[in-house]
């Protein structure tokens, strides 16, 4: 059994810890959690790593593309690793929860997400994989909204959703050992208090 999570951002310093990478940075947060050194690997156009969880092969990557064209190394990931597509949790930034709010989601259309859209168009248009989604607030104004998610978070902002991730974990283990109703009962409860 194989479980691949993928954590969305934009390569670059300069993008590092963003409202757009928290994606990536949940990932960092497993890496850690399961002491998984993520690499750089050609392979799969991103940073790797893996590790045995609940008799589950867990593997970690953060694409090395933009947002736009993260659908490129999930594509080469699953096509490697032989991972069916319903074994994926992609974790990105959601514009329309509120901030710090995490949420899964089992399948769906991209929401007007970049980095779901093109998954979704290297997948050939299945969507049957999971989401975790991470919400980042909206700024208000649909024309602030690039200056918005390209901008990291207060301090304050950035401790509530490190808070949040790190909450969330217990239920991550659950989606490993493939409890994923339990999972997001256990997420969603925890959100709601």
């Amino acid at each position: 059994m194989s479980l691949l999570i993928v954590g969305l951002g934009n390569p670059g310093k300069q993008y590092e810890h963003t409202r757009h990478n928290v994606g990536e940075d949940f990932i960092d947060i497993l890496a850690n959690k399961y002491g998984i050194e993520l690499k750089k690997e050609k392979k799969f156009l991103g940073n790797y790593g893996k590790v045995l969880a609940f008799n589950t092969t867990l593997h970690l990557l953060k694409p090395d593309h933009y947002m736009n064209e993260s659908g490129i190394a999930v594509k080469k990931t699953i096509s490697f690793l032989n991972i069916p597509i319903d074994q994926i949790l992609v974790v990105h930034d959601d514009l329309d929860l509120p901030f710090g709010n995490l949420k899964f989601k089992e399948m769906g259309g991209h929401g007007g997400h970049n980095g779901l859209r093109n998954i979704i168009d290297h997948l050939k248009g299945e969507s049957s994989f999971k989401r975790l989604r991470i919400g980042i607030g909206h700024p208000g104004k649909e024309r602030d909204v690039t200056k918005y998610v390209l901008t990291k978070p207060s301090s304050k902002e950035r401790d509530l959703i490190e808070i949040n991730m790190k909450d969330s974990l217990e239920s991550i283990d659950l989606v490993i050992q493939s409890k994923w109703q339990e999972a997001m009962l256990k997420l969603h409860t925890n959100e709601d208090n």
